[in-house]
């Protein structure tokens, strides 16, 4: 069974940073792509970002890109999202998502994961 948590929400001003962790377990961390997607209050889930399951290829949100960033720890079996340079509209739930197939890549739909993590709510006020 994949597991996936999440942690390093919290409060935040505005311009602020922090980094979310999303710990896995239940299979090969290695051999999937991993993403991040987020839902404010009243608002459909949106994708945020994605990692390739080497590292080598990321994909970011337009809304997030250039302020973001998504890395892996294959080692850790730990995906990472560094936020900077955090504006109140970033406010929302950040989950880790992890799909079912193994090798796919460039996945920005939340259609195409099958394993979600509980959430951790990020706050930046302004």
């Amino acid at each position: 069974q994949v597991q996936l948590v999440e942690s390093g929400g919290g409060l935040v001003q505005a311009g602020g940073s922090l980094r979310l962790s999303c710990a896995a377990s239940g299979r090969t961390f290695s051999s999937y792509a991993m993403g991040w997607f987020r839902q404010a209050p009243g608002k459909e889930r949106e994708f945020v970002a994605a990692i390739s399951w080497s590292g080598g290829s990321t994909y970011y949100a337009d809304s997030v890109k250039g302020r973001f960033t998504i890395s892996r720890d294959n080692a850790k079996n730990t995906v990472y999202l560094q936020m900077n340079s955090l504006k109140p509209e970033d406010t929302a739930v950040y989950y880790c998502a992890a799909p079912g197939r193994a090798g796919a890549d460039g996945l920005g739909y939340a259609t195409e994961y099958d394993y979600w993590g509980q959430g951790t709510q990020v706050t930046v006020s302004s």
